[in-house]
């Protein structure tokens, strides 16, 4: 329609083709390196490749040359001794074997020579050749005169053959062979320093080509970075700035004709429309968060008020009952009682209390990590262990008479660190735990062994077990197995155990079949805590605990 506004994709359309549009820039970038990374590689490759000739040249023809020329000289030399051997023994079997060697010798020159022959050489080592042959195959004529002189039992001439017509024939084959090699060896020599230069050459080259490409490369980026990047940054700490509330900025590079430009006004219109909406936003937020704090700690303390009445209900009652009838039994037979009975009955009460105070310590202890944050309330110093776990199986022989504990451990003390009211409480629970879910009795099995890193606590009974179902929540806040229905318990202990042990960067483990009892396994580090202090803490004590 005439007069209609233009839309957002024509305009973006006009942003992205116009000739300061940052595409055009970063294709312009992108092209450069493109054409930087073929252009060296196609230098890199014509330098290797000239490299590469010069290589081949002295793999192909000169290492095997100076291979020939090498055996051409030992089988040479060697033939003229075996030459020196058949004329001056007279064992007819030595000299059958020594012409015999002079025969492989024969064929082994003959092989070297059709190697030489098969390189490709200049005239100067062509023509030398020649003449070594020549002198060569003249010298094995005057040898075969001197062998059949030999064998026909005129060794004197034979001898006067060897000492001057055959020596001075060798002599000019081993001459020439001599000159062939220097040639030879002075021409690889050429090569190599040829070959060197090439290298040298080429490595420079393409060492300037990369310091060259280099710069380039660093100039493009920090063309990127000055006309794209910093602008950029720019508007993007104005937009932080928007968002932490600071509406006293200027935003810079509204003049561009590009897409930055566009950005530019994008946020100028932005900080002039967004800000109230953002502040009403904030205040919405901190009223819901507010409301929803007040709401957690509402249904926090409710959760918390029904769990305290549900456990006083159920852990108090037995042990004021026990206290209540005993303490009735001695009033109405305070008369005639006998001290044993006063002993026992006492016995019993101090064993409630003792029940009444691990429970309520054991409540207090879970609210403060639950409500007041675990860390706060650790407190590592060195302490023995072996006597924290001692007290810990006397407080529950005491809490329950008659009880089968089975200590599986050393006497002897073994140090670590950690707090050693969390860790009695710790394990005080899983062995209380033991006590209450094995209904038929039996001995209970506390057995630790220790190492240089770690101290291992196992913990064993024979009670009702728990059910496989229940394992993978069994250190859950509240949770319960499904087969102690009847037993009472607030679902706590053992939530704090696994806070406890996790404070002391150690592992606890379970494993259990229905029916048959538990075993609880406690990994503590020995050193794994800073340690308030330089003495070491005593063991908590009953009190304490």
């Amino acid at each position: 329609m005439p007069g209609s506004p233009p839309s957002d994709e024509h305009i973006m359309s006009q942003l992205m083709w116009q000739p300061r549009s940052i595409r055009l820039h970063l294709a312009a970038v992108f092209l450069l390196f493109f054409a930087l990374v073929a252009g060296l590689g196609a230098f890199s490759m014509w330098r290797l490749a000239n490299f590469n000739y010069l290589s081949a040249d002295v793999a192909e023809v000169w290492l095997p040359t100076t291979r020939a020329l090498g055996d051409l000289n030992n089988y040479t030399s060697d033939f003229r001794a075996f030459e020196g051997s058949a004329l001056l023994t007279s064992d007819p079997n030595e000299v059958a074997a020594t012409e015999g060697q002079m025969a492989d010798l024969d064929r082994a020159i003959a092989a070297a020579e059709r190697n030489f022959e098969r390189i490709r050489h200049d005239g100067a080592e062509t023509g030398l050749y020649d003449r070594f042959k020549t002198n060569w195959n003249a010298y094995r004529g005057i040898v075969n005169q001197m062998l059949v002189l030999s064998r026909s039992e005129r060794r004197a001439e034979a001898l006067q053959i060897y000492g001057d017509s055959s020596r001075l024939a060798y002599n000019a084959a081993s001459d020439t062979l001599g000159q062939l090699t220097d040639q030879a060896v002075a021409s690889a020599q050429v090569a190599s320093d040829r070959l060197a230069l090439a290298y040298r050459h080429a490595f420079w080259l393409i060492l300037l080509a990369i310091v060259v490409a280099a710069m380039l490369v660093v100039a493009a980026l920090f063309h990127i970075s000055r006309s794209i990047s910093v602008p950029l940054l720019a508007l993007a700490d104005r937009m932080r700035r928007l968002t932490a509330n600071d509406t006293d900025i200027d935003v810079p590079a509204t003049e561009r004709a590009d897409e930055i430009g566009a950005m530019a006004k994008a946020t100028v219109v932005f900080r002039n429309n967004a800000i109230e909406l953002m502040r009403s936003q904030q205040t919405l937020a901190r009223q819901a968060a507010l409301l929803e704090e007040q709401l957690a700690h509402e249904q926090r303390l409710a959760l918390l008020q029904r769990n305290f009445v549900s456990m006083a209900s159920h852990e108090f009652r037995t042990p004021m009952t026990v206290i209540d009838g005993h303490a009735r039994r001695l009033d109405k037979i305070k008369d005639m009682v006998a001290p044993a009975e006063i002993a026992e009955r006492a016995g019993k009460i101090r064993s409630a209390v003792l029940r009444m105070t691990q429970l309520i310590e054991n409540l207090l202890n879970s609210s403060r990590l639950i409500d007041g944050g675990a860390g706060l309330y650790l407190d590592p110093a060195p302490l023995d262990i072996t006597a924290l776990l001692q007290e810990v199986c006397q407080l529950h022989r005491e809490m329950v008479p008659g009880l089968q504990i089975v200590e599986r451990f050393a006497s002897a003390p073994v140090a670590m660190a950690g707090d050693a009211k969390l860790l009695f409480q710790a394990l005080s629970n899983i062995l209380s735990n033991a006590v209450k879910y094995s209904p038929s009795g039996g001995a209970i099995e506390v057995a630790m062994e220790s190492s240089s890193n770690e101290a291992v606590v196992v913990i064993s009974d024979h009670g009702i077990g728990i059910p496989a179902g229940d394992i993978e929540h069994l250190f859950e806040r509240y949770h319960r197995g499904s087969n102690v229905s009847g037993i009472v318990g607030t679902g706590v202990g053992l939530y704090l155990v696994k806070t406890a042990i996790d404070l002391h960067h150690g592992a606890v483990e379970v494993q259990s079949k229905e029916g048959e009892g538990s075993r609880f396994t406690v990994r503590l580090p020995r050193a794994a805590l800073s340690v308030h202090g330089a003495a070491p803490s005593e063991a908590p004590t009953m009190a304490d605990a």
